[in-house]
Order: C-alpha cells, then structure tokens, then sequence
C-alpha cells in the first residue's frame, strides 16, 4: 500500500461504529519521525510528547464501562504487521495514565499496542470516592475492556485478527497482567508481568505503615535522607555487598542479607556518625516482615540496598501516596483519613473489603496454563517501592500447588535494580518504552518481550535473561557491564574473574 493509501485508509476507518456508544477524541496518521505533542494528556501524567519512530494510524477513544465511568483508550496500528502481533499495555501506582513511550516501544518493534487510562485520569485515587465503577475498572475492567475493543478494531483495519496477543506491564501493570490470566485467560497468550502488585491490599498496608515508624521531618526521631543514603546505605552495603563475592554496590542475592542497625547505635567510643537507640528500633522494624501483632504474616520485609531510591516515597518522612489514596478513597470512602494513624486494623479493613477482588493473590491459573498461554514476571533485587521478596513468595505459593509451573510461568530476580527500572545492576531488559529499551536489541536474551514472543511463538523457554548496564545509563555512552539474571529459584554465582564479564559469574 503506497504512503497516500495508508494516510487515506487511516482516516477514512470509522472506529466509532465497532465499539458501542464511543467517542471518537482523536484519529490521525502519524509519520515515522514525528514527535507528538500530547497536549490532551494529564499533566500530572508527566507525558508532554513522544517521538514516534514507525508510520502508523492513531486511534483514540473514550468508551463507557458503565453510567459512571468511562476508560480513555489509545490503540496505535502501524502500518507494517507483518507479524500481525498485539501488544496492550499497562499503567503503574494509582495511576490513570496512558504509557505512551510504551505505545512507541510496541509498535517500534511491529505490535499492534493499546493503552488505557485504567478508568480516571491522573496520579491520584480522588476520583475512586464513592464511585465503585471507577474501582472497577481499576482493578481489571478497563484492561479487559481495552483488549476487547482493540481486536475488534484490529481486525477491521487490517482484515485479520492478531497471530499472537501480548501484555507488557510493572508494577501495578504487573498486578494487572496476573489478573487478566486470572480472570480473562483467553485475552493473551504472553504475558509480561514486572515486578507485580500482587496481594494488592497488603501491599497497600506494608507501604502505609512506614510513615508511622519514621514520623514527619519534625519528629524528634526522624532520621534525615542524607543519613538514610550515606550512613544507612553504606552500612547496608558493608554488611551485605560481600556476600556474593564482590564489592560493586550489588546485593546479588538479597535472601542472604539481614541487616543489623544496631552497629550503627551511638555510644561513647562512636558519638558521632551515629543513630539513637529509638532511631536504631525505627531500622528494626522497617526492615522486618510485616505482621499482625500475632506474629501472621501480612507482607514480606523491605530489600536491604533500596535505601537510595526509597527515601522518595517508602521512608521520606510523608505518606507513602498511593497507600494514603487507597485508605481515603476506597476502603474509607473518607478525605480526611489520617495516614499516621495507619495500623494493622486498617490493612485488616482493606483485605476484608477487597474490592473486586483486586487483591491478586491466585493460588493456580489452570485455565490459563490449559490454552497454552506464557507468563513471565521478573523483579529488581533492590527495589524501592514493592519488596522482590513479595514475588518470591507469590512464585514460591503457585510452585507449591503444581510443581510444573515453570512450563508455563518463569520468574527472573534482577539483582541490582530498583523498582521497574534504573540502579546500579544490570537493569535494562527491555521492559518497557524510553530508557529500558534504549539501546537493547530485541531479542530474546536481551530483551524480556522478545523472550515471551520466543516462548510463545516457538516453544523457546528463556532459561536466562541478560540485562545491560550502560555507562551513566545513557545507551549512547556504551556497554558498562552486563549479566545474566537466573531463572528462579537459581541464584547468580560469582566463580572469578573480571566481575563485569558475563563469563565470571553462573546460575547455580
């Protein structure tokens, strides 16, 4: 089809007729090389424009998911499909924001690839008060309803329904990817799940009760963030980085860190350079499991090697936001909830409350292991917003319950990342749009999509995952180092020799 033909046949499809009662808020064919201004994006979504690097026909939607709620839904076709893939995508926090570099990163690599909102626009849950529906499409409708649109359209526009139907999502993106082979297995045959949100609730309440150990920057106790990123951090490293056998910044294997603060307590040979004895409990209790007064489990302890990252949000001496949200917004239906009065009965009240069942927590996915479909989730060693510990857990729960999980979900701990991306690892896998894709081939060693694509597409299980760590991790700087991250429960095994080579270290 000539360039006039593909503008022509973009403009003229009429997408509006195939799903009921939409809106049309925007059509246009976009040339490879264009940068878009997205001036109808949320400024809070923190998305002003995206270069685009393939032609292609953009489609926007708003679509009712009931009388009081609505997704906003983006699916861009490029013009070449000769895979005739599908790639739908997924959002992060509490967010109802539309990941248009994950948008690019799709179709850059031939996907057919939609967004949504995930039911409300922005950063924030206000728009959750008293609107069930809203909640609804937060925890699995609006993805749902997303793909279903996107394969009506998809077949329209190119005469074919898609080969191949992928998800590619982190964080709550993740949680929302376990969901949908949960709830939808037939919706996708790969799924990308990073560093997922799983057992939802809790996840809420582990977040929430850090504010209450750290106090405001004004509590008599509160440890500044320069003490968290230089005193803590380095002890962190002193006791744990050698573990592996090497000095780089890395907790290769974080299950063998168990930090103790108490090194780290004021007496009179180390007067200064120190903690207080009510500083040293606060570390105590915020790098251990979290539980009911009981002893009961609610979620597992923070990754020790966070520390730099997590005084942004988990320990910065606020309310860890999307936690305070939640509680106000949909377990309390109340503004004026208190994040420092947070306790173990408000993550009870949540668990109780579970709406829709966002919680996430299945035990098997029989039916989506039945059909064939291929789930993969890797997580960051030092991530500073949802402890790997949690995934571990979770990978460990299913394994329990079929000991042929890994025919059809493997798991991949990436040590030295933070949370989704960036750290002092080898992080970049290509998980996403922007920096984890800049620079990473795609295929499937380097690249975690290309993986799952080789997985469902021709039977090649990934046995291993190489990430990249480039130079300021900028990809135009060049290759620091790279290395393998084993497929679970193998640990990364340091055997000598010139720690950034691939070749000194194992999966053992």
């Amino acid at each position: 089809m000539s360039f006039l033909l593909r503008i022509c046949w973009c403009l003229t499809f009429k997408p509006t007729r195939l799903i009921d009662n939409s809106t049309l808020t925007r059509q246009e064919f976009v040339s490879a090389g264009t940068t878009l201004q997205l001036s109808d994006s949320v400024p809070t979504c923190n998305r002003a424009s995206q270069a685009v690097t393939v032609d292609l026909c953009r489609i926007a939607l708003q679509i009712p998911t009931s009388k009081r709620s609505s997704i906003s839904f983006e699916l861009w076709l490029p013009s070449d499909w000769k895979e005739s893939r599908y790639l739908a995508t997924g959002n992060g926090g509490i967010d109802g924001c539309i990941k248009y570099e994950d948008l690019a990163y799709g179709t850059t690599n031939g996907f057919a690839t939609m967004g949504t909102n995930n039911g409300h626009n922005g950063t924030t849950g206000i728009t959750m008060l008293n609107n069930p529906e809203i909640i609804k499409d937060f925890s699995y409708r609006a993805l749902h309803t997303g793909t279903r649109s996107a394969k009506k359209l998809m077949k329209a526009f190119y005469g074919k329904k898609p080969a191949y139907n992928y998800y590619l999502g982190c964080s709550l993106g993740g949680r929302m990817g376990i969901k949908a082979a949960e709830k939808y297995p037939k919706d996708y045959d790969g799924i990308v799940a990073g560093c997922p949100a799983v057992d939802f609730n809790n996840l809420q309440g582990q977040r929430a009760m850090f504010y209450p150990i750290t106090g405001s920057a004004d509590s008599p106790n509160y440890i500044p963030i320069d003490t968290w990123k230089t005193l803590i951090h380095d002890e962190v490293l002193r006791q744990c980085d050698k573990i592996d056998g090497v000095e780089d910044g890395i907790i290769e294997v974080p299950d063998k860190c168990f930090f103790n603060p108490k090194t780290l307590q004021c007496s009179p040979r180390r007067p200064k350079n120190c903690l207080n004895s009510a500083q040293v409990a606060q570390l105590q209790k915020i790098y251990a499991p979290y539980t009911y007064p009981n002893g009961m489990l609610i979620f597992p302890r923070m990754n020790p090697g966070n520390e730099l990252q997590a005084v942004s949000k988990l320990i910065a001496g606020t309310p860890f936001s999307y936690s305070e949200d939640w509680f106000r917004y949909v377990v309390y239906n109340d503004p004026s909830w208190d994040a420092s009065t947070y306790n173990t009965n408000d993550v009870r009240k949540a668990d109780e409350l579970n709406p829709f069942d966002i919680r996430t927590y299945p035990e098997e996915l029989p039916k989506f292991k039945k059909r064939g479909g291929k789930l993969l989730s890797y997580h960051g060693g030092q991530d500073n917003q949802i402890t790997q510990f949690n995934t571990q857990r979770f990978w460990n729960r299913m394994y329990s319950a079929d000991n042929d999980l890994q025919d059809y979900y493997r798991y991949f701990r990436m040590s030295g990342m933070f949370h989704c991306n960036s750290g002092p690892g080898a992080w970049a896998v290509g998980q996403g749009g922007g920096a984890p894709a800049a620079g990473i081939p795609f295929d499937p060693q380097h690249n975690v999509l290309a993986a799952m694509v080789a997985w469902v597409e021709k039977g090649q299980a990934p046995a291993s995952l190489t990430g990249t760590k480039f130079i300021n991790d900028t990809a135009t700087n060049g290759i620091d180092f790279q290395r393998k991250h084993c497929l679970y429960p193998k640990t990364q095994t340091y055997i000598g020799g010139n720690p950034k080579k691939t070749s000194s270290w194992q999966c053992r």
